[in-house]
């Protein structure tokens, strides 16, 4: 095969053989392909598209690119979460222990944040000493002792991914749905699970910001997880406002252990709880969506959940102190208050704009490179729907200067709306994909 007649045949429209997008594939991972070939070869999938089949045979290629982890002597039905994320989006660090509690496996691998969107391992990586990179063979080890381990992707892992993401990246091809699919896919797939939950965002603070397309999304990672064997359930969820009241690394994990000792804001514990109810429902660890919820609220209350956290932290080398009491994590030096600036309702924070801002106080990256500040971030101390006088508190700044403060003041204000009347609500969980559709809701 030669790499320019599989770019001309799919730059022309035409559909790519199994053996052709192996090749291409293999070729990524070795080096035979060079880049350039590689990037006008993912114009012409941006550009013109793949079918269902070729979907499915780039994420196999890409999952056979490198390790398929065996968690076969691990005994159930295992289960991970994959969120397309956004601001204050932390609910990993909630529902993987819960899961994990009620005798699901849960073999975790997640990501970094870039852009406004925060990512799992920063905020794991706020909690001192806390490894998101184990060997696989920890990570099996882990999975069968604590039914449960966070970690980040792995070399052995898909690695054809990292070298098409990268050039996805500085070549406009990263909003292709073949693209995206078979990049999230492929990494699920290759950490051995046998059922996927999926919790694909759409709002201003998310990946896809128009409901079309979000939805699309979903369609599209639905269809390829079911094609490659997955049992697979997802939630189409907005985030036009952040989840939770806090943005930023150790201020969200505080907010997890609030919510895992049995508090928390109430959209981050409905969403939380109907993602983790899912996990244990796919994993047949109850036998109703129903009992499933119901079994993790009772995680949540008893203290279930957050022994099993405390004990996945300290594992994997983190400070148990900082989960037993919260205040020793990360302190930043300067704080202050943005204010309300009249009376009335909050209507809404954009979500989007709050991200942006929590990246330039250095709770987030702009560049892969950029070193991330676990402490700086915002608390949200009245949320859409409260009603405020003027000058009543509104967020509290997480900073590391004073500067910093400044800088971030105009972003605030324009991320806030203010209305006279209190706001319409909007549902936080906006669709159901998957097992015909969650077993038409509720019916099972």
């Amino acid at each position: 095969m030669r790499a320019v007649d599989i770019i001309r045949a799919k730059r022309d429209g035409n559909a790519l053989t199994r053996e052709q997008i192996a090749w291409m594939v293999t070729g990524a991972s070795d080096g035979s392909v060079p880049p350039y070939q590689l990037s006008a070869w993912l114009m012409a999938v941006w550009l013109r598209g793949m079918t269902p089949d070729e979907t499915t045979w780039l994420t196999d290629a890409m999952v056979d690119s490198g390790v398929r982890v065996d968690l076969s002597a691990v005994p159930g039905i295992k289960v991970d979460k994959h969120s397309t994320g956004g601001v204050g989006d932390k609910t990993s660090l909630i529902i993987a222990p819960v899961v994990a509690a009620l005798g699901v496996p849960v073999p975790m691998m997640s990501g970094r944040g870039l852009g406004h969107t925060g990512g799992t391992l920063d905020k794991l990586e706020s909690i001192q000493g806390f490894r998101t990179r184990l060997t696989l063979d920890e990570f099996r080890a882990q999975v069968a002792d604590l039914g449960c381990a966070l970690i980040g992707q792995t070399d052995e892992v898909a690695p054809a991914d990292r070298t098409l993401y990268a050039l996805r990246d500085v070549t406009a091809t990263v909003e292709s749905l073949p693209l995206i699919c078979a990049s999230i896919l492929s990494k699920k797939i290759a950490e051995g699970i046998d059922a996927l939950v999926l919790d694909v965002k759409t709002g201003s603070g998310a990946f896809m910001a128009r409901e079309d397309d979000a939805r699309a999304l979903a369609d599209a990672l639905v269809g390829l997880a079911e094609r490659s064997g997955l049992r697979v359930a997802a939630l189409l969820t907005q985030m036009d406002v952040p989840l939770g009241r806090t943005i930023g690394n150790a201020l969200e994990v505080r907010e997890c252990v609030d919510v895992l000792r049995g508090g928390g804001p109430a959209d981050l514990v409905e969403l939380s709880v109907e993602l983790a109810a899912l996990m244990v429902w796919l994993g047949q660890g109850r036998p109703s969506l129903e009992a499933a919820r119901d079994a993790v609220r009772e995680a949540l209350a008893d203290g279930r959940g957050l022994a099993a956290f405390r004990a996945i932290v300290q594992r994997q080398g983190g400070d148990v102190g900082m989960i037993d009491d919260p205040a020793t994590q990360p302190q930043a030096p300067v704080r202050d208050m943005f204010t309300a600036p009249g009376e009335g309702y909050v209507a809404r924070y954009d979500a989007g704009l709050l991200g942006r801002a929590a990246v330039h106080l250095g709770a987030g990256r702009a560049r892969a490179e950029d070193a991330v500040d676990p402490a700086v971030g915002f608390d949200l101390l009245a949320v859409p729907g409260d009603r405020v006088v003027a000058g009543a508190p509104l967020i509290a700044i997480h900073a590391r200067t004073a500067a910093d403060v400044a800088a971030v003041r105009p972003m605030l204000a324009e991320a806030l709306t203010m209305s006279a009347t209190p706001p319409a609500p909007r549902p936080l969980i906006l669709d159901r994909l998957g097992l015909a559709a969650t077993s038409s809701a509720h019916g099972d």
